[in-house]
């Protein structure tokens, strides 16, 4: 028992040893996108581009006196994204090279505010396809199908494929959302 308690000690020590220098990415590493993601947070602007809702003060409060609370997150996010663009523009321009990953994604351009369009559509779509079967499924059972005499469906275990449509449903949402930025 103590044997396997140490193995497994190791093994997390180890692990977690390495942790800070484990990067997603390629393009995570590259120092000048790290200098400039680093700056757009200080600053909120990348180059020319400058954006509003990164303009905080010395206690983290928007300077303009915005409401929204998460535009940490936006800023964040918009900074890593046109650092990401600038960064591959450089690189194509002086290198020739192929774009790198960053933070595990391709940098594609963003259209309508969405980075990944078409895996966005293709969740809508599973999304579709799995609200079609989920209701196919409802009607079936409960208008098709004969009822029992206290109008239960003959299946008990309609309740279980009731909640794993839904289950699915929900997880094809959020992957559409995901998608988007």
């Amino acid at each position: 028992m103590l044997r396997r308690f140490l193995a497994i000690l190791i093994l997390v020590v180890s692990l977690s040893w390495n942790l800070g220098v484990i990067d997603a990415s390629a393009g995570d590493e590259d120092p000048r996108y790290r200098v400039c993601v680093k700056e757009c947070k200080e600053t909120g602007c990348v180059g020319e581009t400058c954006f509003p809702y990164c303009k905080f003060s010395s206690n983290d409060a928007t300077i303009d006196g915005t409401w929204f609370i998460l535009e940490p997150l936006y800023c964040q996010s918009d900074c890593c994204y046109h650092c990401m663009i600038d960064r591959e523009k450089e690189r194509e321009a002086l290198l020739g090279s192929a774009p790198l990953k960053y933070h595990g994604k391709w940098p594609f351009k963003r259209v309508y505010g969405i980075q990944e369009p078409a895996s966005v559509i293709f969740s809508l779509l599973n999304l579709a396809m799995n609200f079609h079967g989920w209701l196919s499924f409802f009607i079936l059972v409960n208008y098709k199908l004969p009822l029992k005499g206290d109008k239960k469906a003959y299946y008990e275990f309609a309740s279980l494929w009731h909640i794993y449509g839904l289950l699915t449903m929900n997880s094809w949402l959020w992957s559409a959302v995901s998608h988007c930025r």
